[in-house]
């Protein structure tokens, strides 16, 4: 897996204490976008899922992973294997992408789609720069989303998570 970097004990990466991968590449550079260095998707490091899962189940106060980038959904196999790891370990797993749920649940590639079926928790749409914003929980531009995945999935339609 090509990674930025990763984080052990974030606390503003969802809720709890997060391990929080920051994954390498992303084709969309979001004009204003907090992390410009993921962009380019031979930048970071390779680092095998194994170790990253090792190093995530290395600290048992963690309360979930967070699939970050760059563009997770660029990486969907290594992504998923990361986050059945965390299911298996107990924990939840969230995940910022700049598609829109609909558009991966539709028209993802299948890896992608089960990628999608694995979170507990999408953020998703682009960084609007025009849309920025510091007081909504858990995003930076006002047209994101905070997405239930397992509730939309079951329900056939978006429910977004009460902040």
């Amino acid at each position: 897996m090509r990674i930025a970097g990763i984080v052990q004990d974030s606390i503003v990466d969802g809720p709890g204490l997060r391990f929080t991968v920051f994954l390498q590449g992303c084709h969309r550079s979001c004009l204003g976008c907090q992390n410009p260095q993921t962009h380019d998707p031979n930048g970071g490091v390779e680092i095998p899922v194994s170790e990253l899962v090792a190093e995530m189940r290395s600290n048992p106060l963690t309360d979930g992973l967070t699939l970050s980038g760059g563009e997770p959904f660029e990486q969907p196999a290594e992504a998923l294997l990361l986050a059945k790891a965390a299911h298996e370990s107990g924990l939840n797993v969230w995940c910022w992408t700049g598609s829109l749920f609909e558009d991966l649940l539709d028209k993802g590639i299948p890896v992608q789609q089960a990628l999608l079926r694995e979170l507990d928790v999408l953020v998703d749409g682009p960084f609007l720069l025009k849309e920025r914003t510091l007081s909504l929980p858990w995003r930076g531009s006002r047209n994101q989303r905070v997405i239930r995945v397992q509730e939309s999935l079951e329900q056939g339609t978006v429910v977004l998570l009460e902040s």
